[in-house]
């Protein structure tokens, strides 16, 4: 599991993505790139990173089921995600 300083550093700048996008968008779109210099760094969308839900995990994240393939593997083995069967031929 990832640290919970890593998990929430990710949750702040989530948030601030969120807080920002519209003013973001509009300086952009104005081309003020000094206004945009001007913003906290962490409210630019390239900072983020996927990380898993549960665990915290950096790697191996699974965009559509937003967990990591570890506790994707798990879960599915014990039926709790809807719809996923281990493969057999």
């Amino acid at each position: 599991m990832a640290k919970e300083s890593a998990k929430a550093k990710q949750r702040k700048r989530e948030r601030m993505v969120e807080k920002f996008a519209a003013k973001r968008a509009a300086l952009k779109a104005a081309g003020d790139y000094q206004g945009l210099a001007k913003l906290p760094a962490n409210s630019s969308s390239v900072r983020l990173h996927n990380r898993c839900k549960l665990t915290g995990r950096p790697k191996g994240y699974m965009r559509q089921f937003g967990i990591c393939r570890n506790q994707f593997r798990e879960m599915a083995n014990f039926g709790l995600i809807p719809g996923v069967t281990k493969a057999s031929w």
